[in-house]
């Protein structure tokens, strides 16, 4: 059959199309893979790590390390999605710094919203830690300084000072002077009384249980009991930055499973709190988005810290 001539153009950019979309897919389908498995880029948005890491550095992520995962939220949103991850070839150890999946704070069953959080681990399921006038001790022993941690106050709280929004609830210890307390370890079986429940109440409850304290008596999963056996390993984490980080110590243990990597490297770092964009309004927006290169140029680039890059991380 002859075709005519535009049929055949017709034809000709079909053919061009589907191949571009084939291509495209493969190399979005090559990303989603290694962003997944392999490594990530990370922007930090707090100084909890400081000096070691700074708000406003990007980080590559080793993510195969403890086992990649499939894509946890819808990209660009905070709509989760199930997922399911790989094996991890090699096992948190003590002072490696962790990027996980925030598990909510003190009182939050689930975390309101999604998020990565950056800390160093600092004890590991079936330690006991303690920190006795800003000396963290890990089974008895003291644990180094990070070689850029820091502290702003001078001022240390002593011990007996009970600081209300440190967990867990009820404990009585601030964030120099906390525990003892041991990390979580699978097969752990904690008895239950009536002293320890608000302590439990969240961790048992994060773990997929209802758990009730009603008439003197515990149920969980509406079944009377009296002990309740841990059904997942955990860790500890704290900022490097000591006065300025919401960690482990305020808002509890950290899942094994809910770590998905380590930093490696720094590769781009520069002054977060200079915005490329306006988002006060659409009007301002609008305007903001026209002057982009002009605002990239002039405000966002000279506050580039070129002697960040590079810098590895530990």
């Amino acid at each position: 059959m002859k075709l005519k001539e535009e049929d055949l153009n017709l034809k000709k950019t079909g053919g061009t199309m589907m191949a571009f979309l084939r291509e495209a897919g493969i190399v979005l389908g090559t990303f989603l893979l290694l962003n997944s498995f392999v490594l990530a880029s990370f922007e930090v948005p707090t100084g909890s790590m400081e000096n070691e890491i700074m708000t406003g550095d990007f980080l590559l992520v080793n993510k195969f390390e403890f086992g990649g995962t499939t894509p946890r939220t819808i990209p660009f949103t905070n709509t989760k999605l199930p997922s399911f991850k790989l094996p991890s070839p090699w096992k948190v150890e003590r002072g490696d710094v962790i990027v996980f999946i925030f598990p909510g704070y003190r009182e939050e069953v689930e975390a309101s919203e999604f998020a990565y959080y950056l800390k160093r681990c600092m004890a590991l399921a079936g330690d006991t830690l303690q920190i006795i006038n800003r000396v963290v001790y890990v089974n008895g022993k003291a644990v180094p300084l990070p070689r850029n941690s820091k502290f702003n106050s001078p001022m240390i709280k002593p011990a007996g000072f009970a600081d209300p929004h440190i967990f867990p609830k009820g404990s009585g210890y601030n964030e120099d002077n906390y525990g003892p307390i041991v990390i979580p370890k699978k097969g752990d079986v904690v008895n239950l009384k009536e002293s320890n429940y608000e302590r439990w109440d969240t961790f048992i409850r994060r773990e997929g249980h209802t758990f009730q304290y009603v008439n003197g008596k515990f149920l969980i999963d509406g079944l009377i009991t009296t002990s309740y056996t841990i059904e997942g390993n955990y860790a500890f984490g704290m900022g490097d930055n000591r006065d300025n980080s919401l960690d482990s110590r305020f808002w509890g243990f950290i899942p094994q499973e809910s770590i998905i990597g380590s930093p490696m490297v720094v590769y781009w770092s520069w002054d977060p709190d200079v915005p490329l964009l306006d988002f006060d309004n659409p009007i301002s927006l609008a305007i903001s988005v026209v002057k982009l290169p002009i605002t990239l140029i002039s405000d966002k680039l000279p506050t580039v810290r070129w002697g960040r890059f590079g810098n590895l991380v530990k």
